[in-house]
């Protein structure tokens, strides 16, 4: 079980370039960010954690773009993953998006995760002509028609959303057929199915309360889909019990991650070290 980091990124908080390497550094494995387009300031949809329309950080309207700032991480660090925890696929054309992820892939060394959503503000998928009750096909279509340009020397797809002939498309993932995908979702059975389907493993919830009801549940059902190995499985938590720890990797976590302040690099770094230390991290050496 390894440790990473998330950052709610925005236009006010510490830039990647900067605050990658301190993660780097402190000898955590993972650096996450998250995704939000733009955000109608009318919305129907309710928050998952407010329960209504009404949002329980303004990051969420200032939230940076994740390509762009992973890409800056990658320039200044060497080691650790590069992550979205979540990124909206259907929001963009996959073609593109595809090249982008691709290009990341190939210049960082192969150290990409791609952490997806179904999207929960259907107003904001609204704009980007997203029918809500097919998100999830659509999402489906996405994958597996950027696995095909990513993996494919003359790759080709036939869908309900995405459509191209035979084509061309370099540079191809280091890791292959592409970057591991993992969804970010609620640990229910229909979410599970999905991911025994079409994913890799399974990002929690921040309130998920049965952690270890939830991962037997999907083991159970990976299983029975006939995948092989385990998922993966990424946590979010908020503080650090070594007791639960334990029991989390005995389970079969993979990855652990934790929120970081980054209103400065001075209170960010210092944090990272406790963080690391509570943890039992071994720090780089300069």
């Amino acid at each position: 079980m390894d440790y990473g980091i998330v950052q709610f990124t925005s236009d006010r908080g510490l830039a990647p370039a900067i605050l990658a390497p301190l993660i780097e550094q402190a000898g955590f494995d993972a650096y996450y960010v998250p995704e939000h387009g733009h955000i109608p300031t009318r919305r129907d949809a309710a928050h998952p954690q407010t329960g209504d329309s009404s949002l329980p950080d303004d990051r969420y309207m200032r939230t940076l773009d994740p390509w762009v700032s992973l890409s800056m991480a990658a320039a200044v660090t060497t080691r650790i993953r590069l992550a979205t925890a979540v990124a909206l696929p259907v929001q963009s054309d996959p073609i593109t998006l595809a090249k982008a992820i691709a290009t990341l892939d190939h210049l960082s060394g192969g150290r990409v995760t791609l952490g997806v959503g179904f999207g929960w503000n259907l107003d904001e998928l609204g704009d980007h002509h997203v029918p809500p009750k097919r998100r999830r096909t659509m999402l489906r279509e996405y994958l597996e028609a950027m696995t095909a340009l990513w993996s494919q020397e003359e790759a080709e797809y036939s869908g309900e959303f995405v459509n191209f002939g035979p084509s061309w498309a370099w540079p191809k993932t280091v890791q292959q057929p592409g970057p591991p995908v993992l969804v970010g979702a609620a640990g229910n059975e229909k979410n599970f199915k999905w991911i025994a389907r079409s994913a890799a493993g399974w990002i929690t919830t921040p309130g998920e309360q049965d952690i270890e009801g939830s991962v037997g549940l999907l083991k159970q059902i990976w299983a029975d889909a006939g995948r092989e190995g385990h998922p993966q499985i990424v946590v979010l938590d908020f503080k650090p019990v070594q007791e639960k720890l334990d029991q989390w990797r005995e389970l079969g976590v993979t990855t652990v991650l934790y929120g970081v302040p980054d209103d400065s690099e001075e209170r960010a770094g210092a944090y990272l070290t406790k963080l690391s230390g509570k943890l039992g991290l071994s720090p780089a050496t300069v």
